[in-house]
């Protein structure tokens, strides 16, 4: 195979027996060019051995069509589904996405992971902001260089998208109350994390706003392991019959930690989780969740990316949240029994 890399682009297009310009629609990811076009002109890419010039495309076009994108951890659940459907969202554009991790200590900040990507070929960036950062709220985004956040809260210089987490915790609350519970007990993420908290805060604030004094959360990792120990724990509060769990690992691990204090789930204790990502692994699964909708999430934050990128405006210090959907299976009986 020829990897010589003074080929051309007319030179592809002779092989594929097409214009240059076709070649350069196929390279850019345009919807234009026919099925059998494009493989044809693939094809010829393979057997020359072309890669497009992608500074020189920028130099012509004033875009790299690639995007950044910056996680904390490739390994949360949430995070990898969102990129996921950033990903998704980006090859149907016709753009590529760079990924880098989140830096750490000092360098653990929206100027600094921004300024590290922004020395890539990427015409913006997107942060999925799973932690806080010390610069929030004074972050100003490079001139010329977009930025979209994924958090909840609204920022002043950037468009945020994220689930709602505040809101997905009203619902679990007012859902289970409806089943008859007096109260609903909690167990919470790592306090380190955005979304825990907020999880915390709208379960908190809803009891408030029924009159009913929230009980002692319990905080767990995220893990099922600190989830059981959560539910055993539980499983001897005789006054706990309804659990709203802010993941569902650390629901599941509760459910095997009441039933092995002794309670039955949900003869005696109802549990919901959060964000429904035991479908598929857990076989025959019948935890009640509020599942997230994590690839709409993606694919709105490159949208407000992209929108930027190719000179449209997109509103800051507005708060754009994704609401969750209730997923009713087995966990949850009305109350009193």
């Amino acid at each position: 195979m020829n990897r010589n890399l003074t080929v051309s682009m007319q030179d592809v297009a002779r092989e594929a027996g097409v214009s240059p310009q076709t070649v350069s629609r196929v390279t850019n990811g345009s919807k234009s060019v026919r099925d059998e076009t494009r493989v044809r002109v693939e094809e010829a890419m393979d057997k020359l051995g072309y890669r497009p010039n992608y500074a020189a495309r920028a130099l012509k076009y004033g875009r790299f069509n690639d995007i950044g994108v910056v996680v904390f951890s490739l390994y949360d659940y949430g995070d990898s589904r969102i990129l996921d459907g950033i990903v998704a969202a980006a090859v149907d554009e016709g753009y590529a996405v760079t990924v880098r991790t989140m830096g750490v200590g000092k360098e653990r900040s929206l100027q600094a992971a921004v300024e590290r990507m922004a020395q890539l070929p990427v015409d913006g960036i997107i942060v999925v902001l799973q932690q806080d950062v010390p610069d929030f709220d004074t972050f100003v985004p490079p001139k010329e260089m977009p930025v979209v956040l994924v958090c909840e809260g609204a920022s002043t210089n950037c468009p945020t998208v994220d689930a709602d987490q505040y809101g997905c915790s009203t619902s679990i609350v007012d859902y289970l109350l409806e089943q008859g519970h007096s109260t609903v007990h909690h167990i919470a993420g790592p306090m380190q994390s955005r979304a825990a908290r907020s999880r915390l805060q709208g379960w908190s604030d809803q009891l408030d706003r029924h009159g009913i004094a929230a009980p002692q959360a319990l905080i767990g990792d995220w893990g099922a392991d600190s989830g059981y120990r959560a539910g055993f724990e539980l499983a001897h509060d005789p006054e706990c019959t309804a659990v709203y769990a802010a993941n569902d690992q650390m629901a599941y691990g509760a459910i095997l930690g009441l039933k092995d204090g002794g309670r039955r789930v949900p003869e005696d204790v109802s549990i919901v989780g959060v964000d429904d990502s035991l479908r598929g692994i857990v076989p025959k699964l019948d935890l009640t969740t509020m599942r997230m909708r994590f690839d709409t999430i993606g694919h709105e934050a490159f949208t407000m990316i992209r929108k930027q990128c190719e000179g449209e405006d997109v509103p800051v210090n507005v708060k754009t949240v994704i609401p969750g959907e209730l997923i009713e299976r087995g966990s949850v009986a009305r109350y009193p029994r």
